[in-house]
């Protein structure tokens, strides 16, 4: 889908003093000192009266949902608003409380008048390594303004105590990605769609009959085998993590973009959920070589009759080592199928472009664009690019 999010429209102009210009092509990799608020321990000033701060407390299951139904009301959806994601609790809980979060760094914007959420955003810890330099980050997302109240530099608010609030912890860099063109992007990828349920997306306007085909004719180009053919494709357990996680830093040495996931990160992100995550491992003769992630996100179907749900794996990391890319990527679509998916998407980044045609992917009109605060260096491209974020 081509995602678009008025907040981060708003935000283009609060963060141009951290980003560099559309214009401006950096070729050296360095921090770039800023004079920033570390030492403010006061909130930022709201610009309207009526409205005051708050930290959301994602362990409290009534504050979660009330997360959950702002987010499923007023976040991303398509340019066409045929379809907005449905992030469920349980998902904003692994994409929110990986290792080292901080409540203080899920808050909201409320109105004083029946407290209800006008704006949220949110950070957490990453650990990355651009190019040949390591940096403790945050990674910023799900910033989201009710529709009601766009006009009223929400956003920009959200984004300067954040910046505080992350500042007063230490941490000067950050890191975000949206599908709008904003500034200069350190680097892009594109995403790419494979149909599982044919026929269901037909009917919701995802995909088009082709002039030259009939829906039966599309339907069968896109069935896939009933059942895997890679011997020692199988779940990832937590016996696996050792060789699993090593397996994967190993094979993100070739990137230039990439996270450095501790052993409890890789745990937190990579062992399975029901309808979160699900990794799967090739193990032969107890050595571990191949591996395979996606996580699962629902969107609404806006207004159709019949249809409310539809549900999106997205490829989050592979690592092929032994097995071919086309085998292993088909077992994963194969059991996403079976899993009840919709589609599959995936990006370009890394080596997915090894099987994203041979697997009848296609290209879709959405791209996601990754921006660095506080940090300048040349741009990464597409199959260098080693992080996805969920």
């Amino acid at each position: 889908m081509d995602v678009q999010n008025e907040a981060s429209k708003e935000h283009q102009s609060s963060s141009t003093q951290s980003v560099p210009k559309t214009d401006e092509k950096p070729t050296v990799n360095e921090i770039e000192i800023k004079s920033l608020s570390v030492n403010n321990t006061n909130p930022h000033s709201l610009l309207h009266e009526g409205f005051h701060w708050d930290s959301l407390d994602l362990d409290d299951p009534l504050m979660l949902q009330e997360l959950y139904t702002f987010l499923n009301e007023h976040y991303v959806e398509d340019a066409d608003s045929l379809f907005r994601f449905d992030y469920p609790p349980n998902l904003l809980k692994w994409a929110l409380q990986p290792p080292g979060w901080l409540k203080d760094w899920h808050y909201g914007v409320r109105t004083a008048k029946n407290g209800g959420l006008i704006g949220f955003v949110s950070a957490i810890p990453v650990t990355l390594r651009i190019y040949n330099r390591i940096q403790k980050m945050v990674n910023i997302s799900f910033l989201c303004v009710h529709k009601d109240h766009r006009s009223k530099k929400v956003a920009h608010m959200l984004i300067q105590e954040l910046t505080r609030r992350v500042n007063e912890a230490g941490i000067l860099h950050a890191i975000f990605t949206t599908g709008e063109v904003l500034l200069n992007p350190v680097g892009s990828n594109k995403y790419w769609h494979r149909p599982l349920n044919t026929e269901k997306l037909i009917e919701i306007n995802f995909m088009q009959v082709s002039n030259k085909m009939t829906k039966q004719d599309m339907v069968k180009r896109y069935q896939l085998p009933c059942c895997s053919r890679t011997p020692g494709f199988r779940k990832l357990t937590a016996d696996d993590v050792p060789q699993a996680h090593r397996l994967l830093t190993d094979y993100l040495s070739r990137f230039d973009l990439v996270p450095l996931f501790t052993r409890e990160e890789f745990c937190h992100w990579f062992l399975p959920q029901s309808g979160i995550i699900d990794s799967f491992i090739v193990e032969n003769d107890g050595n571990i070589t191949d591996m395979v992630s996606f996580y699962t996100l629902p969107a609404t179907i806006i207004q159709h009759p019949t249809h409310r749900t539809l549900k999106i794996a997205f490829s989050f990391y592979n690592v092929s080592t032994k097995t071919s890319w086309g085998d292993l990527m088909q077992d994963t679509l194969i059991y996403a199928s079976n899993a009840g998916i919709d589609v599959f998407n995936a990006s370009d980044a890394m080596e997915n472009e090894k099987f994203l045609k041979t697997l009848k992917f296609g290209m879709g009109d959405g791209t996601l664009r990754y921006f660095l605060f506080n940090w300048v260096c040349a741009p990464v491209a597409s199959n260098k690019i080693g992080l996805i974020v969920p």
